[in-house]
């Protein structure tokens, strides 16, 4: 057999089941075998206290005794009479002093001869003269080595004989020996240092032997001492004098402390115990308790039922272990018995005792304060110690006595018949009694009692009864903690005094290491238990266990409570005392189904709390609920979740149950479902009173909501939540939405109204940063689009189809916002743009007359110098305005994610509704390209016209801006006419006045038909006016669509339109003086330099070569020409420098470029037609000059540092552009034969067609996706269509697509050359006209097949089917 575990099993039945309803059993099995009455408890507790008492050393009290007459001539005692004792026990360990003794007794000598020691008797000059003598000794490393081999205290006491007798015997008479007296005195002092250090360092309690014979030696030293001191003070023979007596033994009560501790205990007075002790005081003996400690040691050799016996223990060996022990216990007992009674030594046989000579008292003891006894070292215990060995091999206890009969009376006096019955129930008494006294008592618990369970007295009251009983150590802990377990299940204690108690029996305080460690050995190791005590033990974890899972439900179920008792201490008990203990039979099946109770238990005061909730936040009555108490139910049943999360962070679980998992699956459907109907109700009663819900309230329940089913989620991930927020809340982001365009309007004619359009600097004359350039109009209009994309942003809707569908609304409407704002800023822009001049406006006031007078003398004077436009800084305010909104808008599609809105509602929307998807509303993008040979209203023979766009309606739809004095204008403005079906428009054509009414110069009109554009690509219309010439449209379509991208692209669309336009007209101001800079006469004027007098006057001769005729400019003329040009651009450049920002400012300076090189290409060719021209081509020697000016603008325009070459206007790239380098081709060709331009024309019309012919075949076979429309190609001539697209709106829905697609426009310019500058050479050449119309019809077949190939193809990819008018998506 075994161990602890197997004899576990044997004893203990584990429960069946667990019950938490209160049927749990609370009754264990107890100790006794019969029950134990108060009476007899309260007469064996009492028996022990007065035993105890009579135990305890003898007190000493002063007696007065006349003074000798007489001179006293007495020897002292011999040294080797004193040291007998020790040599009796020479060779045992316990009569040796520690290691390290000799170094503390030296420190504390050194004290004494310092000063520091504070008792009285060490303050006398002769003492410590006596000691430093000795001290000098102690000093000497010699003998310190010696003494601390040996560690024999003999030699120290007689060195320090030998030194007191030398010392005190100087200078005294040889017949005067009351010296000796004082050496006696001087030598009890040392010894009785030498107990103070070794009672100040605990080790009197490992040798309890040596101290006990230090102690009678030093009373035998003081037999015969005197009160010297005071017997010196008197200084006469007749005085009185004081000795030291021991005081007789006292039965009174009131010196018994532990006697009035039983009194207390079992509720009777000090009269009462007083009148039990008086009555047994003759039967209560030390006598009686000798002779029961010799009866149990007989009855423990015997192996009788009166003690302990082999059958009591599982193992043999445990009760051989537990029976040595008693035996020497029970020596050192009857030794401290025949101590504290020397005269039961006299009763005793020769060799029952060993040798021992008690002490008596005298007559003439000396004084209290010098007085110690041998059990003084126990102080602080009770009046026995059972830690120590104790070497009494010549004790025998048997003393002949022969085996008694069994006559059916108890044997003892002091032992009760069972003695672990009434140890229990005193115990029971001895905890309810100080569990009631002790939180009243102001006296702090000792160290040696059970840590605030037990006081002082009673610790000691009920060592003294294990004592005298022979209760096991073992045993005591067991019935401690059976009794802990009965106070604790029947309420009596709480959890704080059940921690305290398991702490003291697997802790237990103690001075003593050595006896700590054997306790914790003994309760450790369970094989040497008693069967009675693992059985008992078994029984007890299992109550408490039972009992703590009761008290932990209890306590769960009160965890959603504001302020919860916490479960650590019921869980720290149960890991920490109950779980980890062996003697516990865990069940796993037990806790499973305590968890589940306790999982059932927390759901349904889960649905309580949350029930309580319901009824605080919403109230009864329907008619008066509001979203708002949706949002407090949901935040509380929030705040309580969070609550519980925190509450249980470190510990989520308790006993496998998780707190917040429970209540978030029992809760979070209850709210949703409640959430789902209160939503409901309110929009109901709502919609029946005619009102709205309003839309904040909306949003903030809508962001609850979604807190709500987030946590709902990451618990319950199987789980759907219980309806689908976004669909019942979607329509207030729709009413927001809407809300927003009713006001979208408002906010910006206001903005625009309170804008002044200067520039934000701190002072007036500081010069702006590029931060600086723009108004707040603009920056205030921003913020409204972004807090209005950012209050949907926010609510983080979590619907990703309806999330994309709100942004595709609110980019619908900031493109009607920016459209507006466009109009404000254009309208504004151009009526500061065509304010009259001051010579405009005093021209306004002359007659008829005086203005044909004015135009003469103009003429006469030759009056050409034109002075720089007067700019208002509000102008480039709104064109920097238009530049940042652009990029405002760039930041704001990224920040919308417009991609992936665009492809979410692609990807949720089903192939068949794309199919079947129709387009309603189309865009056509008519751009006026140029007019030609329009009709001379003014009298030098020119116009200044312009067009005017409407509709069949008289409808106003666009007008461009003025060309001054040409026949053959260029506007290249584009507007943007939506329409749901056909559509007719009507260009007329005014030539612009000063004063007066404008000329009409023509109308001709167009059918927008959206089935004609059903290719979707831009087609080019000659059209003949009513009157003369005609005018180039070119029109695309596209179908307008709800897609993010779309509105997108038409916000960037019309804000570069708006862009540009606005550049146009800056330009426009400077292009007069451009024009006339660089134009034909300027060219004769520098020529005309250098004809001289002889030329003139052989004009008509034909000797003379031409060259003589003719001087050729110098480079320096050619230079100096453009100087009043260079002039004026730097005038109206620092003007606009101060004002506008860097891209902007290039971007204007880029536009002044492609006018100059539009101005420079009128003079080397005329505009592009199937007509001859009447232009005339230039000289070699003009050719030369227009292309040194082309090399002098650009240097000028590109402005390159000297030093770094890096450029300071505008880019290199962006100076070289196609048509920069079509200018430099003309130079290649310009002076070729007819016949040659011919054929190379053919050559590159040739390369051309198979170039088209390559790409729609690679089209052809490509997948769907990549088969749509393409953008590129060469432009038509006469109402053809073009392959071409640059410009679509999904092109340009942001910065990014719009530089991309205006890059790979320029590659591919550069790309494919075409033949267009050769047939605008052609165009002068009168022998080329029939080529020209062969080309021009050849041009538009071409074309028109390609048109017609690309619609089957469209056709065919889309299924063959009939075309619907559906747009591919991009």
């Amino acid at each position: 057999m075994s161990t602890s575990s197997t004899q576990s099993r044997r004893v203990h039945s584990r429960l069946n089941s667990l019950q938490l309803d209160g049927q749990l059993s609370r009754d264990g099995s107890r100790a006794r075998k019969r029950q134990v009455s108060h009476a007899e408890a309260y007469s064996y507790a009492l028996r022990v206290a007065l035993l105890a008492h009579l135990l305890q050393p003898r007190s000493r009290r002063i007696q007065h005794v006349p003074a000798p007459q007489t001179r006293m001539h007495r020897s002292s005692t011999s040294i080797n009479d004193l040291m007998r004792d020790f040599s009796i026990v020479r060779d045992s360990r316990s009569t040796r002093f520690p290691h390290g003794f000799v170094g503390e007794l030296k420190r504390r000598l050194e004290g004494i001869l310092l000063g520091r020691e504070r008792r009285q008797e060490y303050q006398d000059a002769l003492v410590k003269r006596t000691f430093a003598t000795f001290f000098n000794d102690l000093a000497d490393p010699g003998f310190k080595k010696r003494m601390e081999k040996d560690r024999r205290v003999e030699d120290l006491v007689l060195i320090f004989f030998s030194r007191a007798t030398s010392e005190l015997q100087k200078g005294k008479d040889p017949t005067d020996d009351s010296w000796k007296l004082m050496v006696d005195r001087h030598v009890a002092l040392f010894v009785r240092i030498v107990i103070l250090v070794l009672k100040a360092h605990d080790w009197s309690r490992d040798r309890p032997e040596l101290t006990n014979r230090l102690a009678t030696l030093e009373s035998k030293l003081l037999k015969h001492d005197q009160d010297l001191t005071d017997a010196a003070k008197l200084g006469n023979a007749s005085s009185s004098t004081t000795i030291e007596v021991v005081a007789p033994v006292s039965y009174d009560v009131e010196d018994m402390p532990l006697a009035q501790a039983v009194g207390r205990i079992f509720g009777l007075t000090n009269t009462q115990v007083q009148s039990d002790i008086d009555k047994n005081k003759t039967t209560w003996t030390e006598k009686a308790a000798l002779q029961d400690l010799k009866a149990y040691q007989m009855y423990l050799n015997l192996n009788t039922k009166k003690t302990l016996r082999s059958e009591d223990f599982d193992l043999e060996d445990a009760y051989e272990v537990w029976r040595k022990a008693e035996g020497p216990d029970l020596s050192q007992m009857m030794l401290a018995i025949v101590q504290a009674n020397p005269e039961l030594a006299k009763a005793t046989s020769p060799g029952a005792l060993p040798q021992f000579q008690p002490s008596s008292s005298s007559p003439q003891s000396p004084s209290s304060d010098m007085t110690r006894t041998p059990l003084d070292a126990f102080e602080n215990a009770s009046s026995y110690v059972i830690d120590q060995p104790v070497d009494l091999s010549n004790l025998s206890l048997t003393d002949g006595t022969s085996e008694p009969q069994d006559d059916g009376k108890h044997p003892f006096t002091y032992i009760p018949p069972e003695p672990r019955t009434f140890y229990r129930f005193i115990l029971a008494q001895v905890l309810s009694y100080d569990l009631k006294e002790l939180p009243q008592s102001p006296e702090p618990s000792s160290a040696n009692s059970t840590q605030g369970l037990l006081s002082k007295q009673s610790t000691e009251l009920l060592n003294e009864i294990c004592l005298r009983w022979r209760i096991p150590r073992f045993s005591r802990v067991v019935l401690f903690l059976d009794v802990v377990r009965e106070k604790f299940v029947d309420g009596e204690i709480g959890l704080e005094m059940l921690e305290k108690a398991f702490n003291f029996v697997k802790e237990p305080f103690s001075d003593n290491k050595r006896s700590s460690v054997i306790l914790t050995s003994v309760l450790l190791d369970r094989d040497k238990w008693t069967v009675a005590d693992l059985a008992l033990i078994q029984h007890i974890l299992r109550a408490l266990h039972d009992a703590l899972l009761r008290e932990l439900y209890e306590v769960m179920r009160h965890c959603y409570e504001p302020k919860p008792p916490s479960p650590g201490p019921i869980l720290f008990l149960l890991d920490t005392h109950i779980y980890s203990d062996s003697s516990f039979p865990k069940s796993e099946e037990d806790l499973d189904a305590f968890g589940e109770q306790l999982s059932q238990g927390l759901r349904e005061h889960a649905k309580e709390v949350y029930g309580t909730l319901l009824d605080k936040e919403v109230p009864k009555d329907q008619s008066s609920w509001e979203f708002y108490h949706v949002i407090q139910l949901g935040k509380a049943v929030m705040k309580l979740a969070d609550r519980v999360q925190k509450r249980y962070r470190n510990s989520p679980e308790i006993m496998g149950v998780n707190p917040l998992s429970i209540f978030v699956e029992t809760v979070l459907p209850l709210y949703a479902e409640d959430a789902r109907d209160l939503t409901t109700r309110v929009i109901q009663v709502a919609q029946e009173r005619g009102e709205e819900v309003a839309i904040e309230d909306g949003f903030d329940l809508y962001k609850e909501l979604v807190g709500v089913r987030r946590i709902h989620t990451d618990a319950l991930p199987g789980v759907p939540f219980a309806f689908h927020i976004e669909d019942l809340l979607a329509n207030f982001v729709w009413r927001w939405i809407n809300m927003t365009d009713e006001k979208l309007l408002g906010w910006i004619e206001e903005a625009v109204k309170q804008d002044s359009f200067q520039v934000r600097t701190d002072s007036p004359n500081q010069i702006p940063n590029e931060e600086q350039r723009h108004s707040v109009s603009v920056i205030d209009i921003f913020r409204s689009f972004n807090q209005t994309v950012n209050e949907v942003a926010q609510l983080e809707w979590d619907d990703d189809v309806q999330y994309a569908k709100f942004m595709t609304a609110l980019a619908k409407s900031i493109g009607v916002g920016l459209s507006k704002y466009c109009d404000l800023l254009e309208d504004k822009f151009n009526r500061e743009m065509d304010r009259l001049t001051p010579e405009q406006e005093a021209a306004a006031n002359q007659t008829r007359q005086e203005k044909w007078m004015q135009m003469a003398k103009d003429a006469w004077n030759n009056k050409e110098k034109i002075e720089p436009f007067q700019f208002f800084p509000e102008s480039f305010v709104k064109l920097n305005n238009v530049e940042f909104a652009l990029q405002q808008l760039d930041k704001l599609e990224h920040e919308m994610n417009v991609d992936a809105c665009a492809e979410v509602i692609q990807r949720h929307t089903p192939p068949a509704a794309m199919k079947r998807q129709r387009i309603n509303n189309f865009v056509f993008s008519i751009k006026i390209v140029e007019g030609e040979d329009l009709k001379a209203c003014d009298i030098n023979g020119l116009s200044d016209p312009y067009v005017v766009l409407g509709d069949e309606f008289q409808k106003r739809l666009a007008k461009t801006r003025v060309i001054y004095q040409t026949l053959n204008p260029r506007w290249d403005e584009t507007v943007d006419v939506t329409t749901q079906g056909p559509l007719n428009i009507i260009a007329t054509i005014w030539d612009w006045d000063t004063l007066g009414k404008h000329d009409y110069v023509g109308r001709t009109s167009l059918k927008l038909d959206p089935s004609h554009f059903r290719d979707f690509l831009p087609k080019e219309f000659w059209l003949d006016l009513d009157t003369q010439g005609r005018l180039l449209l070119r029109v695309s379509m596209e179908g307008e669509r709800d897609d993010i991208q779309f509105y997108f692209g038409k916000s960037f669309r019309t804000l570069k339109r708006t862009e540009g336009d606005m550049t146009r007209r800056i330009t426009d101001k400077l292009s007069a003086y451009i024009h006339h800079c660089l134009s034909r006469r300027a060219l004769r004027s520098l020529l005309s330099r250098g004809i001289n007098m002889s030329a003139v006057s052989n004009y008509f001769s034909r000797i003379r070569p031409a060259s003589s005729m003719m001087q050729a400019p110098t480079a320096a003329d050619v230079t100096n020409a453009l100087k009043p040009l260079f002039t004026y651009f730097d005038d109206n450049f620092a003007i606009m420098n101060e004002t506008l920002t860097r891209p902007a400012m290039i971007m204007v300076m880029t536009r002044l470029w492609k006018e100059v090189l539009v101005t420079i290409e009128s003079l080397l060719v005329p505009p592009l037609s199937d007509k001859p021209s009447q232009q005339h081509p230039l000289t070699q020697q003009e050719l030369d000059i227009v292309y040194k000016w082309l090399e002098l603008l650009f240097d000028f325009f590109n402005a390159a540092d000297e030093e770094t070459g890096e450029a300071n206007g505008v880019p290199t790239d962006m100076l070289k552009s196609p048509k920069y380098h079509d200018i430099q081709s003309l130079n290649f060709f310009y002076f070729e034969t007819t016949e040659n331009l011919v054929r190379e024309s053919e050559r590159m019309a040739n390369a051309t067609l198979q170039r088209q012919q390559q790409a729609q075949r690679s089209r052809a076979s490509a997948p769907a996706l990549l088969a749509s429309p393409a953008f590129g190609g060469p432009t038509g001539l006469m109402g053809v269509t073009s392959t071409r697209r640059s410009k679509s709106i999904m092109l340009s829905r942001n910065l990014g697509t719009m530089r991309k697609a205006k890059e790979e426009k320029r590659r591919e310019a550069q790309a494919e050359p075409n033949d267009d500058m050769i047939l605008r050479i052609l165009r002068m050449r009168p022998e080329a006209e029939r080529y020209l119309k062969d080309r021009s019809r050849q041009k538009e077949r071409l074309a028109a097949a390609a048109a017609a190939q690309l619609i089957v193809q469209q056709s065919l990819l889309s299924g063959g089917g009939r075309m619907i008018g559906s747009l591919p998506r991009r």
